[in-house]
């Protein structure tokens, strides 16, 4: 019986910390990624204006500058 009790604690102990563990970490998970989709975000709003500002072309949008930009990058790797 007194095992029987033991095993039982064990498991209700096992499992609380099974639990805690597993909130913790979506917690910390969740706040990693708003953290990064914030910054990446903020990233991708800087280079835009800096594009669209300094290497856009007449009449070019922001992301066909940046396609040509990254076709002239590759045909320079290649030559």
């Amino acid at each position: 019986m007194a095992k029987s009790k033991l095993v039982k604690a064990n498991e209700k102990i096992a499992e609380g910390v099974t639990t805690g563990f597993k909130k913790m970490s979506d917690g910390v998970v969740n706040g990693f990624n708003k953290m990064s989709d914030a910054v990446v975000g903020g990233y991708t709003k800087i280079e835009d204006k800096f594009v669209d500002e300094f290497l856009t072309k007449d009449g070019e949008t922001v992301e066909e500058a940046k396609k040509r930009l990254k076709q002239e990058e590759e045909e320079r790797k290649n030559k």
